[in-house]
């Protein structure tokens, strides 16, 4: 060990003639340490947020997403399917019409999303667990086609699964004509379905309706056109890549996004968040850490006489610079290794047991979600390290300078 830290250890743990000395170490030890702490805990809760969000956006969103770059429809041609299949990596591709449309149910009506999807969309498997009743199935047995509908827009019109003589009115504007007469039968399409199943997943999809192609299609005038084409990945690669890869096979025609890219604002806002809760807790960290620099300045000034008789002994100023950045930085790693270790048990009982929970009975997890990323905790320590060695290094500096004059 070199003599400097030898030194600041035998300072560290010999008892100070002024007590509250001691004192000030240990409450700037313990102010890093729940720094330090509420730091891993805050950002692995926020974590653990982006990666629940991540979960909701898998559950109905596709891994990629094509659009058309002007407009709301394109032309859907075989070449076009072929280009896609043959994209290392993609292994369903589901056809969608999707726009806003009213939708009735007896003696109420509401505005709702309607997505049409063909027969890939039951092979996904998205929705399986966020059916609450029902099934996902959109074609009977008989041919009969069937709705799926969320669980807001149950909500909304009063809708029974068992009511098989209630029919799910869709109306949608009928294209081509100049003026829209909103009293008029003539001015919607309209488009009779059974409600088959109700999914739950959170509120922003709360206005949707899910039902076959066909019947969307023909609802909304579409003749073969499509707004979207959803692309689900095989296991092995990742979104970006692939989107990144029909991207460049599609050309500027086309709209090419990853799930991430469907839902930046949010994720953007949540790292922004993240973002500025750390700066926080870093200043809370400095303020926690200023008792470090008080201090080694108070301890300078009692081992006056130490420095001193160390300096006859030959010492350098650069090494009794050392011994005090020593000492500051043995409260500093001791108060950061402690809060380290005690965020991350916070976190893991948190992960494994729950203690604090959501305190809702409609949220989509029981206790609040926390994921720990070890790049986190190392730029937590790292922050530490940095802020207590610039507080150390004043009072360090100081007491070399006195030192060498006491010399003089």
């Amino acid at each position: 060990m070199d003599i400097s830290y030898r030194i600041a250890v035998r300072y560290f743990f010999s008892r100070n003639k002024r007590s509250f000395i001691s004192l000030i170490a240990r409450i700037a030890m313990a102010g890093v340490a729940v720094g330090t702490m509420a730091m891993v805990v805050v950002l692995s809760v926020f974590n653990g947020m982006e990666d629940l969000n991540r979960k909701i956006f898998k559950t109905f969103d596709s891994d990629v997403r094509i659009l058309p770059a002007e407009g709301k429809r394109f032309k859907m041609t075989p070449s076009l399917m072929s280009e896609l299949k043959a994209v290392d990596g993609v292994k369903l591709v589901t056809k969608v019409v999707e726009d806003n449309a009213l939708a009735r149910y007896g003696n109420q009506q509401t505005i709702i999303r309607l997505k049409g999807v063909d027969s890939t969309f039951e092979q996904q498997g998205q929705l399986d667990t966020a059916m609450i009743e029902g099934s996902l199935k959109l074609i009977g047995n008989n041919g009969t086609p069937y709705a799926v509908i969320a669980e807001g827009v149950r909500n909304a019109l009063s809708i029974s699964l068992e009511d098989i003589f209630t029919p799910l009115e869709l109306l949608y504007p009928r294209t081509g004509s100049k003026t829209l007469n909103l009293t008029s039968p003539e001015a919607f399409n309209q488009l009779n379905l059974r409600p088959g199943g109700v999914f739950s997943i959170e509120s922003r999809y709360d206005d949707y309706i899910i039902a076959p192609l066909k019947q969307v299609e023909g609802l909304m005038g579409y003749n073969g056109e499509l707004s979207a084409l959803e692309v689900f990945i095989g296991p092995g690669y990742t979104e970006k890549d692939v989107s990144e890869e029909i991207g460049a096979k599609l050309g500027k025609a086309f709209v090419v996004k990853d799930r991430d890219s469907l839902n930046a604002d949010l994720l953007r806002a949540i790292k922004m968040e993240k973002l500025f809760v750390a700066v926080t807790l870093s200043l809370i960290i400095l303020v926690a850490a200023i008792n470090i620099f008080f201090s080694l300045s108070m301890l300078a000034i009692e081992k006056k006489k130490d420095v001193s008789m160390l300096y006859a002994m030959g010492a350098t100023q650069s090494l009794i610079r050392k011994i005090f950045i020593a000492e500051g930085a043995i409260v500093a790693f001791s108060g950061a290794i402690a809060g380290l270790l005690g965020g991350i048990t916070i976190c893991w009982l948190q992960i494994r047991y729950g203690f604090v929970s959501m305190g809702m009975t409609t949220s989509l997890v029981d206790a609040y979600p926390v994921k720990l990323i070890w790049e986190d905790i190392l730029y937590t320590g790292v922050i530490v390290v940095m802020i207590t060695m610039v507080v150390s290094y004043i009072p360090a500096r100081r007491a070399a300078e006195a030192g060498a004059l006491l010399r003089v």
